[in-house]
């Protein structure tokens, strides 16, 4: 048997502590083992912490190898990792978004609007902030009957209504029509287009311009003549396609419904 195999010093040792290491976050109260400086972290420079005492005096301790006492224990401070925050996620109508919710049940109070195509954009570029809001956008498929149906509705305090009506411009026939409906509920709002398809900046569709269609022709027939496509279907598809966002819509369309949003929510 070896005599000498084993440490006969090593029962005199003690066990080396371990000096616990901590995040120096901003506002702990912390004490420079060496100097007895006491005071809470403001932040960080040059690889130091800045301490400043409850007299406002401060001054700066490198983080290693230095000690510091917490409640009276020695610890080891070190800077926090940086944590990036999540990015905002921003709707197409150029809002922040917000997280998550449950279905909840539509307001009362509604926007209208001429047709399918004007009711698909707003969908498409407004579609998180009303389901948000819970406000529902219907087609009209044409204003002519206009006054009629606001009767129908019975708009009132807790049932507002919005309407979107296109080529709402002095003297033409859709400003007539508005000027029919006279309910403090009801805000009638509009777009100088035509159609709601000239709403949608040309730009975004690779064009200079809409094009110019002469008096008496379908508007839109007359639009994919002149770009060579056969079927408005089709043509509305690429024009619906094309829109990512509010910047690709005209600023007229944006401030109208900006303002029927904030009437059907008020």
């Amino acid at each position: 048997m070896d005599r000498y195999d084993s440490d006969v010093l090593a029962g005199g040792r003690r066990p080396r502590r371990e000096i616990p290491v901590v995040d120096a976050e901003v506002d702990l109260v912390v004490e420079d083992a060496d100097s007895g400086f006491c005071g809470a972290i403001l932040g960080f420079e040059h690889g130091a912490v800045i301490l400043e005492d409850r007299h406002g005096k401060r001054r700066m301790f490198p983080l290693e190898p230095a000690a510091f006492l917490l409640d009276g224990v020695t610890v080891t401070l070190r800077r926090p990792a940086v944590t990036k925050e999540p990015q905002r996620r921003i709707t197409a109508s150029g809002s922040i978004a917000v997280a998550p919710q449950r279905a909840k049940v539509a307001k009362e109070s509604r926007i209208w609007v001429e047709g399918v195509h004007d009711a698909a954009l707003v969908e498409r570029v407004w579609g998180d902030d009303l389901r948000v809001e819970g406000v529902v956008v219907e087609p009209l498929s044409g204003a002519d009957h206009l006054a009629e149906a606001v009767r129908e509705f019975q708009p009132g305090p807790g049932r507002r209504l919005g309407v979107l009506l296109d080529h709402l411009v002095p003297g033409s026939k859709e400003s007539r029509i508005a000027a029919s409906v006279t309910s403090d509920f009801v805000l009638i709002t509009g777009h100088p287009y035509v159609d709601i398809w000239q709403a949608v900046r040309p730009a975004a569709l690779g064009i200079a311009a809409w094009p110019q269609v002469p008096k008496g022709q379908p508007w839109k027939e007359g639009v994919c003549a002149a770009l060579g496509v056969t079927d408005p279907i089709e043509m509305w598809r690429r024009v619906l396609s094309r829109v990512d966002g509010y910047r690709d819509l005209e600023t007229p369309l944006i401030g109208a419904v900006e303002r029927l949003i904030d009437h059907v929510t008020e």
